[in-house]
């Protein structure tokens, strides 16, 4: 039996946390404990489809959890776990393996971008990987889904496995998720090139505001952000052939949650040195908070540890009735 309304969402704990994660998600996370049964996952098995090294993984799972809690995400209100500590995962990603396409996946954007022209030295895990991510949302048999633009494609893939796997076995077992459309900050691009989304992996550390940054650091990249000489016009929609100017009325919008129009409306005939000022104002009394709490938790690593394996339980508990659910329904003996 399907449970209303459940969300589930997860990043990956490779490179830091960041602005874009923040404002793309995190932020939304919070809001959305209010109305929803929430499971928040480090997506630790997503990781690994590049090489991590396995020391500074552990690290990076735990400085995941760490910027979930420190946003907001309370895992007494929410499920918080890593991944891999919950075996459904793997186990009902395999059977999605064998219920996908290759022609969808072919299609999948993400992995033309990420495998870049050398595809066929891309590992199998980042060719699958949309499966594996259709196994988080259905394992738990959620709902709702937030989402960017970028990962619409994933959902629709969800959906489509969904269907194909409810129409081959004559069940009614998984339910058609529905995304939930993040607002302001559901993109958040690089702080040089406008064109592109923040990212862990961009080799400018300039490229992005890292949760973990002092006052100094952030001032510093905001004010070597790439901008324009054009005043900031009346109305966002002035913004369309300014991406760059766009990006920070976005980050400016989000942070504030305030309207882009009302921003611009705001600054409208001002150059960006002002603007520029004031969004670091903002951005460092809107972050410090976050920062300091993630060091502290970061100091006690046992107690992070504790949390994800309190929140691997509950998952489990969840997840474990489902799968066995549906290996009895593929034909598996279960015991």
């Amino acid at each position: 039996m399907t449970v209303k309304n459940r969300v589930f969402s997860g990043a990956q704990p490779s490179g830091d946390m960041h602005l874009g994660n923040y404002l793309g998600a995190f932020k939304n996370w919070v809001k959305l404990q209010e109305a929803y049964e929430c499971i928040y996952c480090v997506v630790d098995m997503h990781a690994i489809t590049v090489w991590q090294d396995p020391a500074e993984l552990k690290n990076k799972i735990r400085e995941a959890a760490a910027a979930y809690i420190a946003s907001g995400v309370d895992p007494k209100k929410s499920i918080l776990f890593n991944q891999s500590q919950v075996s459904g995962h793997a186990e009902l990603a395999w059977i999605f393996n064998c219920v996908a396409r290759m022609g969808w996946l072919n299609r999948m954007t993400q992995f033309k971008d990420k495998a870049g022209k050398n595809r066929e030295a891309a590992s199998t895990g980042l060719y699958v990987y949309p499966n594996l991510m259709a196994a988080d949302i259905l394992l738990y048999k959620a709902t709702h889904v937030p989402v960017g633009a970028d990962q619409k494609q994933h959902l629709e893939l969800t959906r489509d496995i969904a269907q194909k796997f409810n129409g081959d076995y004559g069940v009614d077992t998984f339910p058609e998720v529905e995304p939930i459309i993040m607002g302001e900050g559901a993109r958040i691009m690089s702080l040089r090139d406008g064109s592109k989304k923040m990212s862990k992996s961009d080799p400018s550390d300039l490229s992005r505001i890292s949760l973990t940054d002092d006052v100094d650091t952030i001032t510093k990249k905001i004010r070597k952000a790439k901008t324009d000489a054009e005043p900031i016009p009346e109305l966002s929609s002035g913004l369309g052939e300014r991406p760059e100017a766009a990006n920070l009325v976005g980050i400016y919008a989000a942070m504030t949650d305030r309207s882009r129009d009302d921003i611009c409306g705001q600054y409208a005939g001002q150059g960006f040195a002002d603007f520029k000022k004031d969004l670091i104002d903002v951005t460092v009394t809107h972050l410090a908070p976050i920062t300091t709490e993630m060091s502290r938790l970061m100091s006690d690593p046992a107690e992070i540890d504790r949390i994800l394996k309190d929140g691997s339980e509950r998952a489990n508990a969840i997840a474990q009735p489902i799968i066995k659910e549906v290996k009895d329904i593929v034909g598996f003996i279960t015991g």
